[in-house]
């Protein structure tokens, strides 16, 4: 499959890819769905406009001329999967109606340099799952030693936490670090910034369409519902999360930002790379015992930049691979009680780390809690970040000759707040 458009091998976003997202332009500051194409944007509200989804959007509503994806994810994969096809038959190569037409082209073929992208969906409810088995191995050692590093339920169930939708941030706000109690062995806990900022290299999925409350979902039924993944980078204060996670788990180390990548990638582009995950032993309960391969070959990196660097360094290599349990799974467990999901929930993976420490998706694990700095260059380590640090992750999955791409998700450290502000004695907090 080929466009009209030219799109390098090395770029993220073919004709096969396609991934959603919502932007506006300095002519237009109306918000507006679109799916990127190489270096382009493709309006699809003028498209929409035009009639040419009408065989395929069964609703009265624009569901293209929104401020969120929420609208079109309603209204299920068989409107997904007419609209991708629609879209693929007019930018492919072989099509004149948007190829041989230079007016329509200028109005909906917009350069993706000249576009600001906005956070694409209204997310109701975020849940952060635990579903790396290195990732969990590495820090039950370093709490728990060898013998106990997987807790008794880890095999058997997909462990997670109900996390924070309000702070889900696109990728690019910065981040500022975080207050809150830090308490060292043998002392009190005392109030201050966090000096163990830690990042979470994470996949996540939008929930398109739900469930009622009480009818769970089976899991070979599950993928139905997923609209598209993106890249998440869940921020970590791990001096924070030590003193205050039992008995009910992370609260404020999580809280303060979780940011994700700005295009939505669909999972018909992801389904050429459909892998199996590793083997699970013990095999799980009927109600998570998935048919078939549930993962995806997704090569995943992480890249830091201090302020002192003119270009970012590679601290991390990792796959999608590698996750114990899938997306099915997750979905599966997470509404076997009778837990409703709705359109725009997003389901994370948690850290995702391989067998390799080069493959480790935290700093937690890279530097192990801090003992084994990594180096930047001849002059700068780590341990953790610090104020002015760039993070950078990015992810594809590699084809003949194509990538189908994530872009990336990024995000850069701020200091944290003067404490005399936080307690509201130097100068009020805005409230909104």
């Amino acid at each position: 499959m080929k466009s009209f458009i030219e799109v390098s091998a090395e770029s993220h976003f073919p004709i096969q890819n396609l991934p959603y997202g919502v932007f506006n332009t300095k002519e237009n500051g109306q918000p507006s769905v679109g799916v990127a194409i190489g270096d382009y944007v493709v309006d699809l509200a003028i498209l929409e406009a035009k009639g040419f989804f009408k065989h395929c959007l069964n609703t009265n509503i624009s569901v293209f001329q929104q401020s969120v994806l929420n609208p079109f994810m309603e209204l299920g994969h068989k409107a997904w999967h007419g609209v991708r096809q629609t879209l693929q038959t007019l930018l492919s190569a072989d099509e004149p109606t948007l190829r041989d037409d230079a007016e329509l082209r200028g109005q909906v073929l917009i350069p993706r340099d000249e576009v600001k992208l906005h956070l694409p969906i209204k997310i109701g409810d975020y849940t952060d799952f635990y579903a790396s088995k290195e990732h969990a191995t590495n820090i039950g050692v370093m709490f728990r030693g060898k013998e106990n590093a997987l807790m008794p339920n880890w095999t058997h169930l997909p462990v997670g936490y109900h996390g924070r939708a309000s702070s889900v941030v696109l990728s690019g706000k910065k981040v500022r670090r975080p207050l809150g109690q830090l308490k060292a062995p043998e002392k009190p806990p005392v109030f201050a910034p966090c000096r163990q900022l830690d990042f979470e290299l994470e996949v996540g999925c939008f929930i398109g369409t739900g469930n009622k409350l009480g009818e769970p979902i089976p899991v070979d039924d599950a993928e139905k519902h997923v609209f598209g993944m993106v890249l998440v980078n869940d921020w970590s204060a791990r001096d924070i999360q030590s003193w205050e996670y039992q008995p009910l788990g992370p609260f404020l180390a999580k809280n303060f930002s979780t940011s994700i990548s700005p295009w939505v990638v669909p999972m018909e582009a992801l389904e050429p790379f459909r892998v199996n995950g590793p083997t699970q032993d013990p095999k799980p309960l009927a109600y998570l015992d998935q048919k078939g391969p549930g993962s995806f070959d997704i090569q995943l990196e992480v890249h830091l930049r201090s302020q002192r660097m003119n270009q970012p360094k590679r601290i991390s290599a990792s796959n999608y691979r590698y996750l114990y349990w899938s997306i099915a799974q997750q979905i599966a467990h997470h509404t076997i009680g009778g837990c409703d999901l709705h359109t725009g929930d997003l389901l994370a993976s948690g850290t995702i780390s391989g067998s390799e420490k080069s493959s480790r998706g935290s700093l937690m694990e890279l530097t192990w809690r801090g003992a084994e700095p990594i180096a930047l260059n001849d002059e700068e380590q780590r341990q953790w970040l610090e104020d002015g640090d760039e993070l950078i992750m990015t992810g594809w999955c590699q084809g003949n000759g194509y990538r189908i791409g994530f872009g990336e998700v990024s995000g850069v450290i701020e200091p944290a707040l003067e404490i005399e502000q936080a307690l509201g004695t130097k100068s009020k907090a805005t409230v909104i």
